[in-house]
């Protein structure tokens, strides 16, 4: 597939051989995902274990939430991509963390069975970014009054820190913190850095192969337009080179596990590739002109969750941003073994790093004990 080593933003597409094995003909997943569904069920009496749509700026969302304490702070969780859902992949990292908080996940409109939900061809006329902020600010609101809870705590990965950023920036009275996962700060100074990365890690290694074909973009990105074909060729080596999976060629460990998650049908994993074609092309232009740079104050306690390794939206600009800028507590913290897919890579780390850092400002602002559970 063109699309193949397309993770512009964790863009999660499939080979032709996991769509096969997606097929009706057989399902070789099925007990799989049985006892993963057991594994996750929530009994504690006072958790919340929900799947549910809610309609947002007219379009009907899928919503997830799971936490074995009701009493605890919520995470709203702001998915990458475009239109790559993080539902079919909580079931990797998530529990632990559910002891201590509520994690509200959604598929954002066109993205996984949100995608499935809705018109498609009313669906494209929206894909603007300004849109799945109001959407998030929305879905905020939602879930601050369902659950009783006076604010959330706000986390965002890779494409949806965009969403995030800009989200905290509109409505701050909404959140205790904000928590960026793999941030984007500036799309055009990320490509630059990434391919450099790969650039300089194949000379050292004498690829062949990924000389001739970065050098066919180079410079790179230059004055040339930003082109899908471009890009793809430009993310293809980086990533080969552990820049998505920290010490791997390869991210099968997550492109292939919604195949085992209780929450999607074989349908809807297929429908995870439909959205992520469908939405593609309408957002990179606006994608593609992201600059935080200007931002020099930041309403809330900010965090920032770095990958060491992380060529996908490398962590120097994020850094370099967070240095600078005004917030009320600000915070980075390094994950030396992880790329860009930290909840994977490090979920002790990323764990204790929230209980540290981030849980008791929420517990602070409630009224409740610092060291409650």
């Amino acid at each position: 597939m063109l699309m193949k080593y397309f993770f512009f933003l964790l863009l999660l597409v499939y080979t032709s051989a996991l769509h096969a094995q997606t097929t009706p003909a057989a399902d070789e997943y099925a007990k799989g995902r049985d006892i993963i569904r057991e594994l996750q069920t929530i009994v504690t009496p006072n958790g919340l274990q929900e799947s549910y749509q809610v309609e947002v700026g007219g379009v009907q969302h899928a919503v997830y939430v799971r936490g074995k304490d009701k009493e605890n702070p919520i995470i709203l969780f702001v998915h990458g991509g475009p239109a790559s859902p993080l539902s079919p992949v909580m079931w990797t990292f998530q529990g632990p963390m559910e002891e201590y908080f509520t994690f509200v996940n959604y598929d954002q409109r066109a993205s996984g069975r949100t995608y499935t939900l809705n018109d498609t061809a009313q669906l494209g006329k929206t894909l603007f970014i300004d849109q799945y902020v109001t959407d998030a600010i929305a879905l905020a609101e939602h879930v601050r009054e369902k659950y009783g809870k006076r604010k959330l705590i706000l986390m965002g990965h890779s494409w949806g820190t965009i969403i995030s950023m800009k989200a905290a920036l509109q409505r701050p009275d909404l959140f205790y913190a904000y928590v960026g996962i793999g941030q984007v700060i500036n799309t055009v100074k990320n490509e630059e850095i990434s391919f450099a990365y790969a650039l300089r890690v194949a000379s050292e290694e004498k690829n062949e192969e990924a000389l001739k074909e970065l050098t066919s973009i180079a410079p790179y990105p230059g004055d040339k337009p930003l082109t899908r074909e471009r890009i793809v060729l430009a993310r293809k080596w980086p990533q080969y080179y552990g820049g998505l999976s920290a010490y791997r060629t390869d991210s099968r460990q997550f492109f292939a596990a919604p195949l085992l998650s209780p929450e999607y049908t074989r349908q809807e994993v297929s429908a995870i590739n439909q959205g992520s074609l469908f939405t593609l092309e309408k957002v990179l232009p606006e994608f593609l002109e992201v600059n935080f740079d200007g931002i020099k104050s930041f309403p809330i306690p900010v965090f920032m969750f770095m990958g060491r390794h992380d060529y996908t939206t490398p962590s120097e600009p994020t850094a370099q941003w967070l240095a600078q800028v005004k917030a009320p507590k600000k915070q980075a913290i390094w994950f030396e073994h992880a790329a860009h897919l930290i909840p994977l890579e490090e979920p002790g780390k990323m764990l204790v790093s929230l209980l540290e850092h981030v849980r008791p400002l929420a517990l602070e602002a409630s009224g409740r004990p610092k060291k409650s559970r």
